[in-house]
């Protein structure tokens, strides 16, 4: 399900995330874990905002035997954060990943009206993750 393109040496738990992304789709997921500097640049091309982030979603045309999309997160923000809130840089990416593949599916917390937090939280809690996702979101 996952087609993972891992350019950094963070650890990735393929298994888990994959049982995470089985709970809205059977369909391929790319996920790029990549250096602080090329997702500022894929962020400055493809959202004309320069500077860098820690996941960008580009979801693809629903269409029959399409991938839902690509998943794209800093491996930098993954430790970072990880370190910061006390928690594993699997954590961390497994948070990073869910707000990622929510997106992918449609959820923008940008423009709803708390559904795609809510989703997050019901995520965190059934994969056991630490809440920082939702705590830092909010506001």
């Amino acid at each position: 399900m996952i087609e993972l393109d891992n350019r950094t040496s963070l650890e990735v738990d393929e298994t888990f995330l994959n049982s995470i992304a089985k709970t809205f789709s059977d369909k391929e997921i790319e996920l790029i874990i990549t250096s602080n500097e090329e997702i500022q640049e894929i962020n400055k091309e493809y959202r004309g905002m320069d500077k860098d982030t820690d996941v960008l979603s580009f979801p693809f045309e629903d269409m029959p035997m399409s991938p839902l999309g690509s998943i794209v997160i800093s491996s930098w923000h993954v430790q970072n954060k990880a370190k910061e809130l006390g928690h594993t840089d699997k954590d961390e990416l497994a948070l990073l990943f869910i707000h990622g593949l929510l997106h992918l599916v449609g959820f923008d917390h940008e423009v709803d009206k708390g559904e795609m937090r809510e989703e997050e939280a019901r995520l965190i809690e059934e994969f056991n993750l630490p809440s920082s996702l939702i705590i830092r979101t909010q506001g």
